[in-house]
């Protein structure tokens, strides 16, 4: 059974996003769909999301986005948009994009440059390129290190406390070298 989504996923975080087509149809082989995809991408970009980068692959989608509000929300936009646009401009009538998506929430620096790189790299290793600079359905709008996202160099820092032993009572040394009991007798007598 699959897990079920966090509850609240508002601008706080970063995600890569992957979506397929419907029965894995490689529609965007076809230069008129891939380009209607990068153009529904550039629509909703900034006004709905920041999109730090995209590759767009024959049959499936790989995005880095930050929702300006929820990620289900920024997904819909942009698999409806296409839908919508698909039919209106290209006469298409069935559907396009299999039910739901996957996400990773990015944590670090090392997790958000591993991403980054899964991108580039992707029509590398399916060979559709021999350059990853050669696919043209690629992008990298926003590739500046999201904020709210710890940075490589502090991800390492145990910003904990330092643990502290109690001493028990009675044994805490004063500067002049007496106990805290006994500075308690000298300020209060006993009765």
């Amino acid at each position: 059974m699959r897990p079920a989504r966090e509850p609240n996923r508002n601008s706080d975080a970063t995600y890569f996003v992957s979506t397929q087509t419907a029965g894995r149809k490689p529609f965007f082989r076809h230069k008129r769909w891939a380009r209607l995809m990068m153009a529904t991408l550039q629509r909703y970009a900034e006004k709905d999301f920041i999109l730090h980068a995209y590759v767009i692959m024959p049959d499936h989608l790989h995005l880095l986005i930050t929702p300006n509000e929820s990620l289900e929300k920024a997904v819909q936009l942009i698999k409806g948009g296409f839908s919508f646009r698909a039919k209106r401009e290209l006469d298409y009538k069935f559907d396009i994009w299999q039910p739901g998506f996957t996400d990773h929430r990015i944590r670090d620096e090392e997790d958000w440059k591993r991403h980054l790189e899964y991108i580039r790299s992707n029509p590398l290793e399916v060979r559709l390129v021999e350059d990853s600079v050669l696919y043209e359905y690629m992008g990298f709008p926003n590739i500046a290190f999201p904020q709210g996202l710890k940075p490589r160099e502090l991800s390492d820092v145990d910003v904990r406390p330092e643990g502290r032993t109690l001493q028990p009572k009675g044994r805490i040394r004063q500067p002049e070298g007496r106990t805290l009991q006994e500075d308690n007798k000298q300020v209060c007598p006993p009765k």
